[in-house]
């Protein structure tokens, strides 16, 4: 896997540039997409606050005169949006849609749709320290060649 990534990397790596909006652009875009649900559960929010802080690629994105600023949605499974639930990968049968937000470093993650993580990814964009990690291009590049695929972009 990691030689394929380094491939893709070497491959389309000279033809990116940062296109990386703002987290804040991704959670409007993501409640004009989607009904959403604001959580706010200690536990849920501990899950995001861990998932960015215990990551140091991640940890580091946050200036040290800040503390981790975090947002919880849940996906409504409702009206036209049901597809994200009925599309679930089999591991995530049955579970809610969770995605969570850290607002200093950018972060975010989905729990419950390999699917929204995708849309969200590409619609977030890379920045120019993604640029440098093989892993990140490589999974970019998947999800636009996927959403181009599903007529998404």
């Amino acid at each position: 896997m990691v030689r394929n990534w380094r491939e893709t990397y070497d491959t389309y790596r000279p033809k990116l540039k940062p296109n990386n909006k703002p987290i804040q652009d991704v959670i409007v875009y993501l409640k004009e997409n989607y009904p959403v649900i604001e959580r706010t559960e200690q536990n849920l929010l501990r899950i995001v606050y861990d998932n960015v802080t215990l990551n140091e690629y991640y940890a580091h994105k946050i200036p040290s005169d800040k503390i981790p600023l975090l947002q919880v949605f849940q996906i409504k499974n409702t009206g036209t949006e049901k597809r994200l639930y009925e599309n679930q990968d089999e591991i995530f049968k049955g579970c809610d849609i969770i995605v969570g937000f850290e607002l200093e470093s950018g972060y975010f993650m989905v729990e419950g749709s390999s699917q929204l993580w995708d849309e969200l990814f590409v619609f977030r964009g890379l920045d120019e320290d993604d640029l440098n990690n093989y892993y990140l291009v490589a999974e970019y590049v998947a999800c636009v060649q996927k959403s181009a695929d599903s007529g998404l972009i």
